[in-house]
């Protein structure tokens, strides 16, 4: 035993723990025995000597446990060392190999690169989408999202908008949460004159600051009584990146600023990133009735009065102790309670034992939601088939190392032969393997820094994408991917290396260099081959997809359609004149070059709806079947769209105001009511069972309004002229592609349509100094003070005094008399909005330039020359 030790410790084979122990405990025996046998020659009995050496020793097993710690933390640390120095040294070895092959090194470097890159470009969509929480968000665990469901001929719809009625209903009957906010976001003017512009606006109630903890970058939010009915306090907290942007970062706090319609007080400044629900940052935040009020501003229903005006969401925090299932429970009872309340005002809604109305707490985000939208849908398939790519370069990979290795295989021999263990010469091909991943690893995050912009961009465009790609959640994920890479890469050279034959690889040297065959390569080969059918396939199969979509007939033609919204600000307008100065904007649009139609409308698909209930003789209750959605449009609705009359007709300029009502039905709402008769000359009564018929004249081609796939179409259609006045926007149907004339019709004719580029211009003629023509350009001027276009006034010299400078926000350039010009043109520029462009050619003329915009946008320059 006292050789076998001495032996362990001359040479150091320290093989673990065991071994520490062992050697202790003969190394404390040894010292015994000696101390012993010294006793013992005094005259001492062995006996009487070893009780002795051990009294004088002291503890023995306190000892032992004390040396033997000693000697395991050595040996821990000697490993440590040596690990560290192989690693370092099989480091440079590879380095070494590698940078004599640089060939071999680039190609393998870009092939795993490609695979990591996609793979981090795809994560960091999914992570957005699916993963990452809101930035300052409270305990994300107990945030939700509120999603309200019913079930229509056993298919279950579900929405996350409610009306502000049901807010109120659900905020004062559930127990389950310690905050539930209300929010909405719409694009509003913001600024006035030439600094107008439409910008994404959030109306939230004061509980939503309380679910994130993000305290104000600069003065304060906004309290309870603050967000009072009917329209709330005028006081605004601006987005972080809007201020930067707007004000360059200077104090605001307590400056007023225009938003939509009314102006508002700056009382705070949100936090640098903090973006709430969304996805891009708010320029303002305001309280959700000023929101709403913001809302029925043009003409519709009042925001806060009826539970079928579905236009905000609810967000809510949940008490801590409170299972989800638990919350959904108790939101599910206070809905069958406001439903209650709301089927005593209609009568006519189907019962909740057929529609079964219940809500449902979910995640924040959206994409996790009951309504994953495609967007999510085709961002899991781009990872599956990120995931196949990166394994297809592993194979290639594993395939080139495994060539390398077998040309490798005397080197490899002859290291075996001089005494190379096996398991170290294993760890220096993984970490061959492990370095080339990296190194493809970093080449994967260019990649995806460079060209993941292109994919983002093309998924999510409205996404802020201001973010690196190099945050630490991609870091991560490319750092997992790469090592997962290098392993799957080395496990080929690997298994070769763990089988090689010493004695018959040093004999093989007439062989060397020549081919071999090789199973590991052959089913590398196949695995390539095999997963590149299946990723040709499968892309084959997603352009055909994308093709069928694309030729989905929606109903209208939307590339050749633009929307034209108008807002309204300043001084209110009745609705006679609201109505009145929206025909006139439809007229001047219809006359604009490169514009084949307009057409006034109420709602817009994928955008906005409206549902009213409907009664029809013989059913007893229509809500059973659906819900059926209105729109309001003028005669010329369906040849600006697009929308085939299958039946009937559509409608025409007799269905005015005081003639008999009139309908227009879609396909699938004539199937659904009359499955078996002619719907034409039905009499369908909206709003109340005490209205008077609306006779069915048309049918026309169902629409997709809500989805590409499994849109119920239930639509119906109403003379515009018979509608309540004042709602809704415009149609432009243009000539060529819709995108090419939006800067057109928005910087040459249409200054109304929006309050980002309009201008209007007044160009007063000092030889007319009639009352008349200053009345006509104070009213043109009102008309723009009203809708919020930035509006100049170019007047005489003479004349300037006559034109009150608040009704010129944009200022007032005062130019010559100008002699030469007819009187009845002067008159005519003051006359109407769609004469713009006429204003700005004659101020062109005389040497003014009214454009005050960004001319250094090439589309604006061209579309302003024009």
């Amino acid at each position: 035993m006292e050789r076998h030790a001495a032996f362990r410790r001359l040479f150091r084979f320290d093989r673990g723990a065991d071994d520490v122990e062992r050697d202790v405990k003969a190394e404390l025996e040894f010292h015994l025995e000696m101390a012993a046998q010294e006793l013992a020659a005094t005259g001492m009995s062995p006996a009487d000597a070893r009780r002795e050496a051990e009294r004088r020793f002291g503890s023995i097993d306190r000892t032992r446990e004390e040396l033997a710690a000693l000697g395991r933390s050595r040996a821990v640390h000697a490993r440590r060392v040596e690990w560290g120095s192989a690693v370092a040294q099989d480091l440079r070895y590879a380095l070494r190999g590698l940078r004599r092959r640089p060939g071999f090194t680039l190609g393998v470097m870009l092939t795993l690169g490609l695979g990591i890159g996609a793979n981090a470009t795809m994560f960091g969509i999914v992570d957005r989408l699916l993963f990452r929480p809101p930035a300052y968000l409270d305990d994300p665990r107990l945030v939700h999202r509120i999603y309200f469901i019913r079930t229509f001929d056993g298919v279950d719809r579900a929405t996350s908008n409610t009306s502000y009625r049901r807010y109120q209903d659900i905020r004062g009957s559930v127990r389950s949460f310690s905050e539930i906010a209300g929010f909405w976001r719409a694009e509003l003017a913001v600024g006035t004159g030439e600094a107008a512009r439409e910008v994404n606006v959030a109306t939230v109630s004061p509980e939503f600051w309380r679910i994130f903890d993000a305290p104000p970058y600069q003065g304060r939010y906004f309290g309870s009584d603050e967000d009072r009915l009917p329209a709330g306090a005028p006081v605004a907290v601006l987005g972080y990146e809007y201020w930067q942007s707007a004000f360059g970062g200077q104090d605001v706090v307590g400056s007023p600023i225009r938003i939509g319609q009314r102006d508002y007080t700056v009382i705070g400044i949100a936090p640098q990133g903090f973006h709430a629900v969304w996805m891009t940052p708010s320029a303002a935040f305001i309280p959700l009735s000023a929101g709403g009020a913001e809302l029925s501003a043009g003409g519709g229903p009042s925001f806060d009065g009826e539970y079928g005006f579905s236009w905000m969401e609810l967000l809510v925090r949940r008490r801590a102790g409170v299972s989800a299932e638990a919350a959904s429970a108790d939101l599910t009872r206070a809905y069958l309670a406001s439903y209650a309340a709301q089927r005593a005002e209609r009568p006519q809604l189907e019962p909740p034992e057929t529609v079964r109305p219940r809500a449902l707490a979910t995640s924040i985000l959206r994409e996790r939601g009951p309504n994953q939208t495609t967007v999510a849908k085709v961002a899991m398939w781009l990872i599956g088939v990120s995931l196949i790519v990166l394994i297809i370069a592993c194979a290639n990979v594993g395939n080139l190392l495994l060539a390398r290795a077998l040309g490798r295989r005397r080197e490899i021999a002859v290291r075996l032969a001089l005494g190379v263990s096996r398991g170290r010469l294993l760890g220096q091909l993984l970490l061959e393997s492990i370095l080339l991943a990296t190194l493809g690893g970093a080449a994967g995050l260019l990649l995806a820094q460079w060209g993941g912009e292109l994919i983002r961009r093309t998924l999510l465009p409205d996404v802020s994408w201001s973010d690196s790609v190099f945050d630490l959640r991609v870091l991560a994920f490319t750092g997992l991917a790469a090592l997962g890479a290098g392993v799957m890469a080395g496990l080929a050279p690997i298994l070769q290396a763990r089988r090689a034959d010493v004695t018959g690889a040093l004999k093989a040297w007439a062989r060397e260099g020549t081919w071999q065959r090789s199973r590991t390569r052959s089913g590398l080969l196949v695995l390539q081959c095999g997963l590149s059918v299946v990723l040709l396939v499968g892309a084959a199969l997603f352009v055909r997809s994308f093709r069928n979509v694309s030729e989905v007939r929606l109903g209208y033609e939307p590339d050749r359609i633009l929307y034209v919204s108008t807002q309204l600000r300043g001084e209110a307008q009745s609705d006679e004149e609201l109505d009145l100065l929206k025909e006139r904007l439809r007229d001047g649009a219809s006359g604009i070059p490169g514009v084949e139609s307009a057409s006034r409308t109420l709602t817009v698909p994928f955008f906005q709806s409206v549902d009213m209930p409907i009664f029809v003789a013989g059913i007893d209750s229509v809500d059973r079947l659906g819900i059926f959605t209105q729109q309001a449009a003028s005669p010329q609705y369906f040849s600006t769209m697009g929308t085939r009359i299958l039946r009937g007709r559509g409608i025409t300029s007799d269905d005015r105001r005081g003639a008999p009502p009139v309908m227009v039905v879609s396909a699938a709402m004539a199937d659904a009511l009359w499955p078996r008769a002619d719907a034409i000359g039905k009499c369908v009564k909206v709003g109340a069972d005490t209205m008077p018929c609306a006779t069915v004249v048309g049918v026309a081609e169902d629409i997709k309004r809500e989805s590409f796939t499994d849109d119920a179409g239930l639509l119906y259609y109403l003379p515009m002229a018979q509608y309540p006045p004042g709602a809704g926007g415009l149609f432009v149907r243009t000539r060529g592609p819709a995108a090419d004339q939006v800067e057109t019709i928005r910087h040459g004719h249409l200054a109304a349509a929006d309050t980002s580029t309009g201008l209007l211009l007044v160009l007063t003629d000092g030889e007319a100094r009639g009352a008349e023509l200053v009345d006509r350009s104070l009213a043109v001027l009102r008309s723009a003070a009203a809708l919020g276009m930035p509006a100049a006034a170019i007047v005489a010299a003479d004349l300037g005094d006559d034109l009150p400078l608040e009704l010129t926000p944009a200022g007032r350039t005062a130019v010559p008399v100008v002699r030469d010009l007819p009187r009845v043109v002067g008159a005519a520029l003051g006359a109407a909005i769609p004469l713009q462009l006429l204003t700005e050619r004659l101020a062109r003329a005389r040497g003014v330039n009214p454009d005050t915009l960004g001319r250094e946008d090439p589309r604006q320059a061209a579309a302003g020359d024009a």
